[in-house]
């Protein structure tokens, strides 16, 4: 089998594969795990002394908030895009979760999108709008966007985007996925 990544140009690769990084998420991420490293502190040296409960109050709210931005941003630093004879599979962050596999059969076409922002869909991460779709938005920068047979959209924000457009309607012009080139 055949990898294609992005930069590659093959015209009919068995396997597509692009992402996109932000960098910026990594910064955020380290806010995270300074408001745990702080929830730590208080908790293990602490000289308040107006009690127990503002105190655990104070570590507790530390270290869910580090938790909350640290997880958060970690699921979104990048998006991993594969496009394979039978679907689509978006992966994000190093866990690859949220994940969300759209088989070819489901897609009526594939448009390059050269300027996809996080204003434009409320922020980064995996959003919805009920006028625009579904998106996954780890940077402001090129995407895909997949016009999906039940009427609804899906953009995924990924380097190289016109290769995987081409790659995805090549396949569907092959006509069932699956089929051989």
């Amino acid at each position: 089998m055949r990898e294609h990544s992005q930069g590659e140009h093959a015209p009919h690769p068995d396997v597509w594969t692009g992402r996109a990084t932000n960098r910026v998420q990594w910064l955020l991420a380290l806010v995270g795990a300074a408001c745990m490293a702080l929830g730590i502190e208080l908790a293990v040296d602490s000289a308040w002394t107006s009690g127990a409960a503002p105190l655990a109050m104070a570590v507790v709210g530390c270290i869910a908030a580090g938790l909350l931005v640290l997880f958060g941003t970690l699921a979104f630093v990048h998006v991993a895009l594969k496009v394979d004879k039978e679907s689509l599979e978006v992966r994000c962050g190093h866990m690859g979760v949220p994940r969300r596999r759209i088989p070819l059969s489901h897609v009526a076409g594939a448009d390059f999108a050269p300027l996809v922002t996080p204003r434009h869909w409320g922020g980064w991460g995996y959003r919805w709008r009920p006028e625009k779709g579904t998106a996954v938005v780890v940077r402001r920068g090129e995407g895909v966007v997949l016009r999906l047979w039940d009427g609804h959209t899906f953009t995924i924000t990924v380097d190289d985007a016109e290769a995987a457009v081409r790659v995805i309607r090549d396949r569907l012009r092959a006509g069932t996925p699956g089929t051989a080139h």
